[in-house]
């Protein structure tokens, strides 16, 4: 008998779900009267929604929906509520899932504490540093996933490819992310080795970004560097419209936060990142235990510009400088983000 795919979309109150260490992933089984198997139980669960996060979930309901295999999944969004994280996991391990997919740092590292010694599959989408984050090891044999991490040393060389004589790079980031706090760290010591100077700042909460950008801008920098940072993510129009009052550019890690105003990215293609992150659920689907997955990150990295946050700082570069760039956002403020 033909598969079916049932593809449930919470849309009321999103919350939260994932998965943590030890045992077997759960195969679909037989019903009682041997016929078609039960559905495959699948949450996949997000802190709150930005473009990029709301992207790697669609992505991988999509790639799931289109599997042929017999799954049931659904979504949850904390809706930047920590305080309801717990809550929304407990809740799904009560339901017995049979898979989550934790998407950004936060996420994986609740569901893992949650979940753990329950045996369900967690697949994580959007560690920056899975190992730093506690998401690896000998207690994490049931948690693989996808990484977006990105290398130091580009961050740095994307701002000195637009702007070559930079004196001062200002890095923004939240204090409770653990991925950005990761990312921005390593950018640090690449310019101590590089002898290039910088001041960060950090920020608790959205009511602190735009203050917090300002005083950055205040220390005289020349360019501003967020990487993946789903709080300062979901306010890029704030963000970008202190920097760019005063003529700062603003470089990201993602190329969602570029089509959402940031000026340039080497970065991560979330729409890649979901597909394999969904590759990977299917294969624990289909009987792969998850230690005979390690995780993984992504093979390329994005580059991508817009044209119209130029026109807003008032940068006029050379044409060579966009070499190898693809546009994300023309001057006349003409999108081609996910075309």
């Amino acid at each position: 008998m033909k598969k079916l795919i049932s593809v449930i979309l919470s849309a009321m109150i999103l919350t939260t779900t994932l998965t943590a260490c030890g045992g077997n992933p759960k195969t679909p089984t037989g019903s009682a009267n041997g016929g078609e198997k039960d559905a495959y139980k699948i949450t996949i669960v997000q802190p709150m929604s930005h473009t990029s996060l709301d992207q790697i979930r669609d992505t991988i309901v999509a790639e799931l929906g289109n599997s042929g295999e017999n799954i049931v999944i659904d979504t949850k969004n904390a809706n930047s509520d920590s305080t309801a994280l717990s809550t929304i996991l407990e809740n799904c391990k009560a339901e017995g899932v049979d898979l989550v997919i934790p998407i950004a740092t936060s996420t994986a590292q609740s569901a893992k504490a949650v979940f753990d010694g329950t045996g369900t599959p967690i697949v994580f989408a959007a560690v920056s540093d899975p190992a730093a984050a506690g998401l690896t090891g000998e207690d994490c044999q049931n948690i693989t996933g996808v990484s977006n991490n990105i290398p130091a040393a580009e961050i740095v060389k994307l701002i000195f490819n637009f702007q070559p004589d930079c004196q001062k790079i200002g890095f923004l980031y939240t204090s409770s992310e653990a991925n950005s706090v990761s990312t921005i760290a390593a950018a640090k010591a690449y310019c101590d080795q590089e002898h290039i100077a910088y001041e960060e700042v950090s920020i608790a909460n959205l009511s602190e970004l735009q203050t917090e950008a300002e005083t950055l801008i205040s220390r005289g920098v020349d360019a501003l560097y967020t990487g993946n940072d789903n709080t300062i993510a979901s306010a890029m129009a704030t963000y970008t419209d202190a920097a760019y009052a005063a003529g700062i550019p603003v470089y990201c890690g993602a190329d969602s936060m570029v089509a959402d105003g940031g000026f340039a990215t080497i970065g991560v293609n979330y729409v890649q990142l979901g597909r394999q992150a969904a590759a990977m659920a299917l294969k624990i689907v289909e009987g792969t235990a998850p230690d005979d997955l390690p995780y993984e990150t992504l093979s390329d990295y994005a580059k991508f510009v817009n044209l119209q946050a130029a026109g807003r700082f008032g940068a006029s570069f050379p044409e060579s400088a966009y070499e190898g760039y693809d546009v994300l956002v023309e001057a006349d403020g003409t999108s081609h983000f996910g075309k």
